[in-house]
């Protein structure tokens, strides 16, 4: 756990609040324009609980909270450090109308809601800057109803040697260099991809939630494991 949560928290806020203008765009080249596929299906694992109330952390420019806006008879609570992210987000459902989700700026790891209130909470690409890990979901665990789902896409480093190889290639030299060229900000995005390294490996985590009170947890490599999705029962 980092040691000194108030300048680590400081440091991830203003490091969200710099690239907010070209966080999507930048997610686009990152990711090979996957992760707009993983955040759908994100929703269509929710849907199938037919959730009323969605709790969408870390919602950034709110990419998945619009997903999942689209679930009939749900409302959706999008939560984030940064208010630039979420200047982006409100301009993107304010264009579409869309008119069942609230975006307002909370801390993961002390949220704003009664216990037992939320259906499905999704955090997309946004655990692994938890100023403190557990306690992050410990406060996911307590505002979740019983039965109720979270959603996690997380970021995480490839098993195979080889794809281990190449994702380190592109880690460590692509990416630096699009970060250079199309936003000027390096050291943002070597900060990210920093925290990836860092995050715990797919079955740590996994015994993580298991400790925090989830059960019934299922995972989903995505593109040769750079990402997973985790899906855990309260």
């Amino acid at each position: 756990m980092n040691k000194d949560k108030s300048i680590d928290f400081v440091q991830i806020k203003n490091i969200f609040e710099s690239i907010s203008n070209e966080y999507d765009f930048m997610n686009d080249l990152m990711t090979l324009r996957n992760h707009s596929k993983w955040k759908k299906e994100i929703a269509e694992i929710a849907i199938a609980s037919s959730p009323k109330r969605i709790l969408d952390i870390a919602t950034g420019t709110g990419d998945i909270a619009i997903n999942l806006s689209k679930i009939n008879g749900s409302k959706i609570e999008g939560v984030d450090i940064s208010d630039n992210m979420l200047k982006v987000a409100r301009k993107k459902i304010k264009e579409l109308k869309i008119n069942n989700i609230n975006f307002k700026t909370c801390e993961a790891e002390n949220l704003v809601f009664e216990d037992n209130q939320f259906d499905i909470i999704s955090i997309g690409y946004g655990v692994r800057n938890f100023s403190n890990l557990e306690k992050g979901l410990n406060e996911s665990y307590r505002v979740l109803k019983k039965d109720g789902k979270l959603i996690i896409l997380e970021t995480s480093v490839p098993e195979n040697p080889i794809i281990k190889f190449l994702y380190t290639l592109i880690t460590r030299v692509y990416i630096p260099i699009i970060a250079f060229i199309f936003s000027g900000k390096t050291k943002a995005y070597l900060y990210l991809l920093d925290s990836t390294d860092k995050f715990p490996p797919k079955d740590k985590f996994v015994e993580i939630l298991y400790k925090t009170g989830f059960e019934k947890i299922e995972t989903r490599k995505k593109l040769y494991g750079a990402s997973t999705i985790y899906i855990a029962s309260k």
